[in-house]
């Protein structure tokens, strides 16, 4: 059960109006909702990073789910595993991101997403044995959009489990993002 009451959107002012007009009825914006402004930018951000990098869809929800697995961010698994599936990847992927790098299920390339994914985690700075092998994968653009897509989803999971936003009972529509088929 929530914390804090969820915010009723009806209620909104500001940039927070339009940005509820563009949103999914999830609970993650009816919780950010108390933050007024920071609403919009906080969708404006999170859906540039789903919708506008150059990341790859797949890599992308590998690290993000990893992320709300490590943080024990149950509302973020659930959401991005839902996105996942969309994307088309397996349930076995999806469950190979819960046992870790090491899984058999991986891609070299996946493998070492999921490693580097572990390491900013725990350690904040990549080391060099997950840092380097990405570099030369993905280049520089890309390695950087998948460090940033780690740390916003980090700040999420914090959020999320801060505010102990609730699972929706229901299914409220959903978060478009790019690769989907």
């Amino acid at each position: 059960m929530a914390r804090i009451p969820y915010f009723d959107p009806a209620q909104a002012t500001g940039k927070a109006v339009n940005a509820y007009a563009a949103l999914p009825n999830l609970n993650i914006f009816r919780m950010l909702g108390h933050s007024g402004d920071l609403l919009e930018g906080f969708s404006r951000f999170g859906g540039y990073l789903l919708n506008r990098t150059a990341l790859d869809p797949i890599l992308r929800e590998i690290a993000i789910v990893r992320v709300g697995v490590l943080s024990k961010a149950s509302y973020e698994v659930h959401q991005h595993e839902a996105i996942s599936r969309r994307l088309g990847m397996s349930d076995e992927l999806i469950a190979a991101i819960h046992e870790g790098p090491r899984a058999a299920a991986f891609t070299d390339l996946q493998r070492q997403v999921m490693a580097f994914t572990d390491d900013v985690v725990a350690n904040v700075r990549a080391g060099d044995a997950t840092f380097n092998p990405l570099r030369e994968a993905l280049g520089p653009k890309a390695l950087q959009e998948l460090t940033v897509t780690i740390g916003f989803y980090m700040l999420v999971s914090r959020f999320l489990e801060t505010f102990d936003v609730d699972i929706e009972d229901a299914p409220t529509g959903a978060v478009r993002v790019s690769g989907e088929r």
